[in-house]
């Protein structure tokens, strides 16, 4: 099964619930007209914040140049005025004497960018590059028909070559083998660009380990402004927790004597079982719908994605456990057959978390290649083929997993989800926690979703403690009773 690329690097404290308190409530005000200004502030707020977030979580973070597809009308435009421009420079270098007035603004725009790729320390490398593209005399020089551009451009190869990272040494050898002016101060600024993006990247991977001791601070911070522009900013978060809060006081372990699930008792369930159960919720969030908390909206695209892995997972644990029930005795011994299996199981199942697909038809096409997996595999090592009536029962045991109250994906479900609840915890109570039966052959998977999942959250509500305590106190404590209650574990 392919996992996804979660590969997040998050602050870590020993505090289970960090933050989970109100060190000042977040400000709110009645809605109100906003003007134009405010709201492309507003936007970019998001924006500053939504990149240091991702730099923070995401050490595969890369800034990529902008390159419009070339069948989009950006792109043909694109096209279309380079070509022209290009087209107009070459016919001015083939003048005799040559014309050299766009070349020379080229030339400027290439020192520019060759400075801006310089760090303080570049000091001579700095005099080398103002006195080799000295403007003044470069235009003298066209004047007097006396400018040796292939030497020029030869100088700022051999710099760009000084200035690179190694991954453009062959760009770099691709502009030595050019000769036509105009091409190779194309492909110049080409290359230059991509410079531009690779010092970018360079310093952010150089800022992260700054980022990530600052970043629960500024995070919040750059939140709360977004929340004085916007009062409504909480509003799906608010909502988020407060089902959260009916969600876990009419679960099972929760529910004292007498108590039924249509009569919740909030005043006994501490604001960490409610944020446990809130954050658990977002893998079962239906990915169209549009009302996603705020607070957790940057982290959306990487909780669907782990979504859709538990939704796998439980069909393919349940798929395993039916196939195991049938005939495991005789076939999951077998070197590698558990391997095979999910590789397949895997295939089928890819896409079978999407709305519109038919889990039914898919199911009965997992039942069809589990059922020949096992003869096979019987058939290799000598054992009695399955009969009829054993064939049948598999897939439709294996089919009946599509219905939503299949009693085996029902258990199977709530066994990850169980599991992956320990991630939540303290570090001691992640590492305690014994694998639920059933879920042996994906557990390595399981590992892995729980512990990218349990960085997320940690994260999250190191960030957006202060925020969620004030929106739980509220629903938690409605009476108004003590404030230091919401801190209770």
């Amino acid at each position: 099964m392919k996992m996804p690329n979660l590969n997040n690097e998050l602050p870590v404290s020993d505090d289970e619930v960090p933050g989970l308190r109100v060190p000042h409530s977040p400000r709110g005000t009645p809605p109100r007209q906003t003007s134009l200004a405010e709201v492309m502030e507003t936007a970019r707020s998001v924006s500053n914040l939504s990149i240091a977030h991702e730099i923070v979580v995401n050490r595969d973070f890369r800034f990529k140049q902008n390159s419009p597809t070339p069948d989009s009308l950006e792109g043909r435009v694109k096209e279309i005025v380079h070509r022209a421009f290009w087209d107009s420079l070459e016919a001015q270098l083939a003048h005799s004497p040559p014309d050299y007035s766009h070349a020379i603004k080229l030339l400027q725009e290439i020192k520019e960018t060759l400075l801006s790729l310089l760090l303080p320390a570049h000091s001579r490398l700095r005099s080398r590059i103002e006195e080799a593209l000295d403007m003044d005399l470069i235009r003298q020089q066209t004047e007097h028909g006396a400018l040796d551009l292939p030497r020029v451009a030869g100088f700022v190869i051999g710099t760009m070559a000084t200035l690179c990272a190694p991954v453009r040494d062959d760009e770099i050898r691709g502009l030595r083998e050019l000769r036509d002016p105009a091409p190779l101060l194309r492909e110049i600024l080409r290359v230059l660009g991509l410079m531009k993006v690779d010092m970018v990247n360079f310093t952010v991977q150089s800022l992260r380990p700054h980022l990530l001791q600052q970043s629960v601070q500024y995070e919040r911070a750059k939140f709360q402004e977004i929340l004085d522009k916007q009062p409504d900013a909480l509003d799906h978060t608010t909502a988020w927790l407060n089902r959260a809060v009916q969600e876990a006081a009419t679960a099972p372990s929760n529910k004292g004597p007498g108590k039924t699930s249509t009569s919740p008792s909030p005043a006994i369930l501490s604001p960490s079982a409610v944020l446990d159960q809130a954050y658990l919720s977002l893998l079962r969030w239906d990915p169209f719908c549009q009302l996603y908390p705020e607070t957790v909206q940057m982290d959306r695209s990487r909780l669907d994605e782990l979504k859709r892995c538990v939704d796998v997972l439980t069909l393919m644990a349940s798929v395993l456990l039916v196939t195991s029930n049938q005939c495991g005795g005789n076939v999951f011994p077998l070197p590698g057959f558990v391997g095979k299996l999910k590789q397949v199981i895997a295939a089928l199942l890819e896409g079978s978390h999407h709305r519109t697909s038919d889990l039914v038809g898919v199911l009965q096409a997992v039942g069809e290649q589990v059922k020949l997996q096992v003869g096979q595999a019987l058939r290799e090592h000598g054992g009695a083929a399955l009969t009829p009536e054993q064939e049948t029962t598999l897939k439709g045991q294996i089919s009946d997993i599509a219905q939503d109250h299949s009693p085996i994906r029902s258990v199977i479900a709530g066994r990850i989800f169980s599991f992956l609840k320990s991630f939540l915890g303290p570090p001691a109570q992640k590492s305690s926690t014994p694998l639920p039966g059933g879920l042996a052959p994906v557990g390595a998977e399981l590992a892995e979703v729980g512990a990218a999942f349990g960085r997320i959250v940690h994260h999250n509500r190191l960030v957006f403690g202060p925020f969620y305590s004030s929106i739980l106190k509220r629903a938690l404590f409605p009476q108004g009773e003590s404030e230091t209650s919401v801190d209770s574990r």
